[in-house]
């Protein structure tokens, strides 16, 4: 695998597709190191297995999306694009038993979960709509606020939260219990 790290550190690609069975290192831990190498590249987890533990800890890891190896070619070629955007993706039906999951469990604690505490007023609720998948084109129309805004907060919100992207936003708004799934929205 460190041909591979070496790879993406010299062609610098947008985005990997990372497995996670390989012969010298598991996906996942190449995904934590290519995060940990500062590399600007998304990583795209392709896997024959969708077991939810290994979902959560790709995720962690700082992977951008997980898709299963059989998802139709025009799934994987957007996931591809949005991925490379920045966005968020999961195979379809991992996301169906995650909302279950999420739908199931207790409901949020009342306030601010400390992780968020540096958050201003304005960026929780930029946060809270970044978390649940609205683009900065919606935040914006949703906020009345200019496209230039809220990148501006949502870098800053990066910064404060010291995360590398909007993937890591939704894990952190959903682990601390600030959102869930369903009709208990706080946005």
């Amino acid at each position: 695998m460190g041909g591979c790290l070496w790879a993406v550190a010299e062609l610098s690609p947008d985005v990997v597709l990372m497995d996670l069975r390989m012969p010298q290192m598991d996906g996942i831990e190449a995904t934590r190191r290519l995060v940990a190498s500062g590399s600007q590249a998304r990583v795209l987890v392709l896997t024959t297995f969708d077991l939810d533990s290994l979902v959560y800890e790709a995720m962690q890891a700082g992977a951008s999306g997980f898709l299963l190896k059989d998802s139709p070619r025009d799934q994987m070629l957007g996931a591809l694009r949005m991925v490379a955007r920045g966005d968020a993706v999961l195979s379809p039906s991992l996301t169906k038993r995650l909302i279950q999951r999420y739908v199931a469990a207790p409901p949020p604690a009342t306030g601010i979960p400390r992780e968020l505490a540096e958050l201003s007023e304005r960026e929780l609720e930029v946060f809270a709509l970044l978390a649940r998948g609205a683009s900065n084109t919606e935040i914006a129309a949703k906020l009345f606020l200019s496209q230039a805004t809220v990148k501006t907060h949502v870098a800053r919100i990066l910064g404060k939260l010291d995360v590398r992207d909007r993937v890591q936003c939704v894990v952190l708004a959903y682990e601390t219990g600030y959102l869930v799934p369903g009709p208990n929205r706080q946005d």
